[in-house]
């Protein structure tokens, strides 16, 4: 379970803190960027949108999360091989700030946040009891 910059650094790469791409671990496609908000940093509460299936939110869909952070995720994008997806789908949940970003992801075993769930409380505290028992 990667947590704000752990989730950050599975992407292809980043232009923290500049404007030149840094390499990330490249488990998921895109760039994480600067977010295009008035304010930054994102710091507060804030609600998302997770799929239908996540199991990530299941029981708390409704709930608000913790955010702390000044980039993000602003796309995502599976590459195509012969037309069709490289690798199954994950399921991404996006959030709304400034404009929308990728709040989590659901990748098999492996899932991040951009938010801290150790910060959300109740609401956090579940998303890991989820995540647990998705193992």
């Amino acid at each position: 379970l990667g947590v704000c910059v752990g989730m950050q650094v599975l992407f292809d790469g980043s232009t923290e803190p500049s404007a030149a791409p840094r390499p990330g671990i490249g488990e998921w496609p895109g760039q994480v960027r600067r977010l295009p908000a008035e304010v930054v940093p994102h710091m507060g509460w804030n609600t998302v949108t997770a799929p239908e299936r996540s199991r990530l939110f299941a029981g708390i869909a409704q709930e608000s999360f913790y955010f702390v952070h000044s980039y993000a995720a602003l796309t995502w994008d599976l590459p195509l091989a012969d037309g069709h997806l490289a690798t199954a789908a994950p399921l991404v949940t996006r959030c709304t700030y400034g404009t929308q970003f990728v709040a989590a992801v659901e990748n098999g075993p492996l899932s991040a946040t951009q938010f801290h769930p150790e910060k959300s409380g109740e609401a956090g505290l579940h998303l890991l009891e989820n995540w647990v028992r998705s193992l």
